[in-house]
């Protein structure tokens, strides 16, 4: 059964590293096959990889889409157990989720992470 992705005028999706838009009208696209896909309001820019865990994000993501090695997911990993020793549990499930090559269901673990406005309120 394919995977049935609709897109608002003007959003995004990214389908194995290309972008695709829709225009002025709503689109509907269907994938018939697996592909790594991400919607444009899933996706991170590097500028706003500020933290540990969206460089986290950031390094899964481009992992995901085939844009950057596996070591830098890694790297990312180590750098936010030291940041977070208290998600030492939720980190490691994104980690087993990563060697699973579950890339997609370990960027939502991880987005899950990111600090909230009352996390810097505190």
């Amino acid at each position: 059964m394919p995977l049935k992705v609709v897109l608002k005028p003007g959003e995004t999706l990214v389908v194995n590293g290309a972008v695709i838009g829709s225009g002025d009208r709503t689109a509907t696209i269907f994938l018939h096959n697996e592909a790594q896909f991400l919607r444009g309001r899933e996706m991170l820019r590097a500028e706003e990889a500020i933290g540990p865990e969206r460089a986290l994000y950031l390094a899964i993501q481009m992992a995901y889409l085939g844009q950057a090695p596996e070591r830098a997911v890694h790297d990312a990993l180590a750098a936010l157990r030291r940041a977070r020793p208290e998600a030492v549990e939720e980190i490691a499930a994104i980690a087993e989720l990563v060697s699973m090559r579950r890339h997609y269901q370990a960027l939502r673990r991880c987005r899950a992470l990111f600090p909230t406005a009352t996390d810097h309120a505190a």
